[in-house]
């Protein structure tokens, strides 16, 4: 080159010198990812009104999904190994939804420690052969929390118990009242705060190398999106919000 001494010697680029790529996305990952956007909102289309209905029957539905997903995690093929360590987080999450939804749906507070149940055997997993699906129960467990602690600071969860108490034909008036105070400048200023967060971490989570730390990524923005939706639906049609 112009202007640069002739040199006879070579020197190896270092591995920090060399320009970094994004890491590959395989055609197994992206089924993961997909699979565990899939689990979260299943809850909200399938174990709601379930729930409501027959909340023994869901709870108990947990004994062969676990053994589905056991069955699945020694499976010979890779993909579906993965898949079945899913469903072992998705099953924490689905019972502790049962037990809250079935029988303590009146008592707000009680919402996330019945669904952190599994929260020891989540953190113990982190470094077993279980990461994927320790991953995905804390994710999701993270995006509860995230969701009642805005309900709380914005005002929400104090009608929490006048809504699912009332009667079923001035449920949905109540709950879009209860909606509507979200979009006072406030409540509205810390829900936009909480979502600049969550996105943030979501974005900081997908670029970690670790598949575990993506499929967390994948869980906390569908639990943002199926949040947004709920948030939609009662202030448009809360017939169709899944809550009463």
């Amino acid at each position: 080159m112009i202007g640069v001494q002739p040199s006879l010697t070579t020197r190896a680029l270092t591995p920090a010198a060399l320009p970094q790529a994004p890491v590959p996305v395989g055609q197994g990952e992206t089924a993961l990812r997909a699979a565990g956007c899939l689990l979260v909102a299943l809850p909200v289309f399938l174990q709601a009104p379930w729930v409501r209905l027959a909340p023994f029957s869901a709870a108990l539905f947990t004994a062969p999904l676990l053994l589905l997903a056991v069955l699945l995690a020694q499976s010979p093929s890779q993909r579906w190994r993965d898949i079945g360590v899913l469903l072992v987080g998705f099953c924490g999450s689905w019972l502790g939804g049962c037990l809250f939804w079935g029988w303590c749906r009146l008592h707000p507070l009680w919402h996330l420690p019945i669904e952190a149940f599994a929260l020891p055997l989540a953190l113990g997993g982190l470094n077993s052969r279980w990461r994927l699906g320790a991953s995905f129960y804390l994710a999701s467990l993270a995006g509860t929390a995230a969701t009642d602690g805005v309900m709380a600071v914005t005002g929400v969860m104090r009608h929490w118990t006048e809504v699912l108490e009332a009667p079923i034909q001035q449920a949905p008036a109540l709950l879009q009242q209860a909606a509507l105070g979200v979009l006072a400048p406030l409540p509205l200023a810390v829900t936009a705060a909480a979502t600049v967060i969550l996105v943030d971490l979501c974005r900081r989570f997908w670029q970690h190398p670790d598949d575990a730390w993506r499929l967390a990524a994948s869980a906390l923005a569908t639990t943002l999106a199926v949040d947004g939706l709920f948030l939609t639906a009662a202030l448009w049609s809360p017939h169709w919000s899944g809550l009463i």
